[in-house]
């Protein structure tokens, strides 16, 4: 398949790349500076905020879209991106994937939701759970639209955990946002990418997935591995929501504060989906071991 790949430099979409190529596919990078990328690099040029720029991209060779890249912030903006890159495959049965993100549902309890659970967005996703809205009813006109939403992304030394060990090694220990009970639903970035892959073979049109590996982890205990991670002795002191707002900006203190039990079943179930990677309490330490290169663009996709 020819795929069109937004966010195809970012922290996801560069191991969604990977494995698309690995299995067989052509990942054609959607980038608003073609001299980005080396000579042979497959690219199309356009912007999220330039909707006839995203048109132009949907070509009648592309065969599906994947939009892993991170949302504008304004709706109006995302909701024109969307619905310009839909235009071109209505009623030709191709598949557009859109990246949406766990915190949608808000604070879940201490039962998992699933993808039937009413959402309930904290302000940094608010608009969110309308964009997807808008993916899912192209089915409705023959498009193999799907929704994911990843847990929190981690692995490779990136994600929101990555920034956690920076922050360790600044204030000397580990810190996490919200009450000592705080869990969060994870995923590994390389199972996150191996899910959009068999999406664009398995997934019917219409469908919503959760794609989560790991249902609830602490918090504090991940707090703890990045401090380890970072040379510390593997402590973790809470950090309240208004300081932490003060350096992080309170919409992103607000999310990570949220306490959340999510399921990531039906993607197993239906898909056939096989997390592998290391839980993330592994991960934090033997990434330090083996001493990999670190990436990280602002504020991690895939929440």
């Amino acid at each position: 398949m020819r795929v069109l790949v937004l966010g195809a430099t970012g922290y996801i979409g560069s191991a969604v790349v990977e494995q698309l190529t690995r299995a067989g596919h052509e990942a054609i990078r959607l980038v608003k500076d073609a001299g980005r990328l080396g000579p042979g690099v497959p690219v199309r040029v356009g912007d999220l905020t330039d909707p006839a720029s995203l048109r132009a991209a949907v070509t009648d060779d592309v065969d599906a879209v994947l939009h892993i890249a991170a949302p504008t912030g304004e709706e109006a903006v995302d909701a024109a991106a969307v619905a310009a890159l839909l235009q071109r495959l209505r009623g030709t049965g191709r598949a557009f994937v859109y990246t949406s993100g766990v915190w949608v549902l808000g604070a879940t309890g201490d039962a998992a939701a699933d993808e039937e659970a009413a959402t309930d967005p904290v302000g940094i996703v608010g608009y969110r759970p309308r964009i997807e809205r808008q993916v899912l009813e192209a089915a409705e006109d023959d498009v193999r639209a799907v929704v994911i939403r990843p847990g929190i992304v981690y692995g490779n030394g990136g994600g929101i955990p990555g920034l956690m060990t920076d922050w360790a090694r600044e204030h000397g220990t580990g810190r996490y946002v919200g009450a000592v009970d705080t869990r969060w639903p994870m995923v590994h970035v390389d199972d996150l990418a191996a899910l959009y892959v068999l999406t664009l073979s398995r997934a019917e049109e219409g469908t919503l997935l959760h794609g989560v590996a790991h249902e609830a982890v602490p918090v504090a205990a991940l707090a703890a591995a990045a401090d380890l991670s970072a040379g510390g002795p593997g402590r973790a002191e809470p950090w309240p929501r208004e300081p932490a707002g003060q350096v992080l900006g309170a919409p992103f203190a607000e999310a990570l504060a949220l306490n959340q039990v999510v399921s990531g079943r039906r993607a197993v179930d239906e898909l056939g989906w096989r997390p592998e990677r290391p839980h993330p309490l592994t991960e934090l330490g033997r990434f330090e071991e083996e001493g990999h290169l670190r990436f990280e663009e602002g504020i991690p996709e895939g929440a």
